[in-house]
């Protein structure tokens, strides 16, 4: 059972989405991916897809692999300078200790980005932090340099991102710490002990800085401030969680064909081993900014592919896009094969999911609640944040029952 609009490689493991690039017209993304397994092993390449829109995308041959002094090719960034060369800026890992990486480059061989070439280690941890993690690099460019963010957390549980300037994006200086939080602070939401894949952006005249929440090898959820930015330095002003649920991590950060801001994340547990693939991108989501709180929602390139709605409900598929409006303390129920898949219960303060064996939580305060189906994924949105899971549909087609709800069936055209 494999999703239809949710990315996934046609065989091996796939987690952190990066590198999310419009170019001549086309999308390209390209993800931490290990060949030929279903589990996560620090071997990791860089895998490579393309598509004429986030939903069309087709995996291509492996960009970045292991060798040439990289024992793994881990998360990162692309950018192209002003005089259109671009670079891949990834972590270079090392055993015994894959943790603290390095930054190294590589630039692509050819107009199609199929081939790349490795290219000079430019940063890694600086000396007279007590680092214990070190990766992901995230560049953007500011008026006149260009910055590079890196994540890190220090052996008293400081989760950090780390500043670098260039002038040419081949010279590297540290700056210092852009932003920290201590894993101890709770209040409003904790941020755990390192930050995996901070990224520093705008949406809506605000800065933002996005990231992983990391602590002891468990891996838990997204997570952002809001406050200002200047010249490589955070100020936070406030602090949110922007998932819920067991599936979502990874974020990555990138601007669409009409430069919205969006995230794409990693969705955990999607997955069909014996079919030989396992984990998923979820789609896309447009950030937008009101009352200090971050939102994220669907992608409208989804709207491309719904038809006329389904009468009561009824699926043609595993497919679908649904609008739902509750009353409070309504109900929706999403079944397959006459069976219970999960129910919804749109109670404020919280948007609770109940499957058979699980329980999964959103804050909620009122108003439209998004639901996309796509075979085993789930991905629920309200203004309160995003929540994700995966499902066990029982047979070929869901059924949506619900009051307040217009459910679109998803149908990718025949080629």
């Amino acid at each position: 059972m494999r999703p239809a609009f949710h990315f996934t490689a046609k065989s091996g493991w796939i987690n952190d989405p990066h590198g999310i690039t419009v170019t001549n017209g086309e999308y390209h993304l390209f993800y931490q991916y290990v060949p030929d397994s279903t589990v996560w092993a620090p071997n990791c390449h860089w895998g490579h897809a393309r598509g004429t829109d986030l939903f069309s995308l087709e995996q291509l041959p492996v960009a970045i692999a292991p060798g040439e002094g990289d024992d793994g090719i881990w998360t990162g960034s692309l950018v192209t300078d002003d005089n259109n060369q671009t670079r891949i800026f990834y972590t270079s890992t090392a055993q015994p200790n894959i943790g603290i990486g390095r930054i190294r480059t590589a630039v692509p061989k050819d107009s199609d980005w199929i081939e790349w070439e490795k290219g000079d280690f430019v940063a890694e941890a600086p000396e007279g932090l007590d680092i214990i993690a070190y990766r992901d690099p995230f560049l953007v460019k500011d008026a006149d340099c260009w910055r590079m963010f890196v994540g890190a957390g220090s052996s008293d549980g400081t989760a950090m991102a780390l500043s670098y300037t260039s002038s040419d994006l081949q010279a590297w200086e540290y700056v210092g710490i852009a932003l920290e939080r201590s894993t101890k602070e709770r209040d409003p939401v904790w941020l755990g002990a390192l930050w995996e894949c901070p990224q520093i952006f705008e949406v809506d005249g605000q800065h933002v800085m996005v990231s992983s929440v990391w602590d002891d090898d468990v891996l838990h959820y997204a997570g952002y401030a809001v406050g200002a930015y200047t010249e490589g330095h955070f100020d936070a002003r406030s602090w949110g969680r922007l998932t819920y649920g067991p599936s979502y991590y990874a974020p990555s950060f990138f601007r669409d064909t009409d430069g919205r801001p969006c995230l794409t994340f990693w969705m955990r547990g999607i997955a069909d081993e014996e079919a030989g693939w396992a984990s998923a991108h979820s789609i896309p989501h447009v950030l937008t900014y009101k009352d200090d709180r971050l939102i994220a929602s669907p992608h409208p390139d989804i709207e491309k592919y719904r038809t006329s709605p389904a009468e009561e409900g009824e699926l043609p598929g595993l497919s679908g896009d649904i609008i739902w409006c509750p009353e409070p303390g309504e109900l929706l129920r999403v079944t397959s094969g006459g069976n219970t898949v999960f129910l919804l219960d749109a109670n404020a303060p919280t948007l609770t999911a109940k499957t058979a064996s699980e329980t999964h939580e959103t804050p909620y305060s009122g108003g439209e609640v998004r639901i996309i189906l796509d075979a085993n994924a789930v991905e629920i949105s309200s203004a309160e944040g995003v929540l994700g899971f995966a499902s066990m549909p029982e047979g070929s087609t869901y059924r949506v029952e619900a009051p307040n709800a217009t459910t679109y069936p998803l149908i990718r055209p025949v080629q």
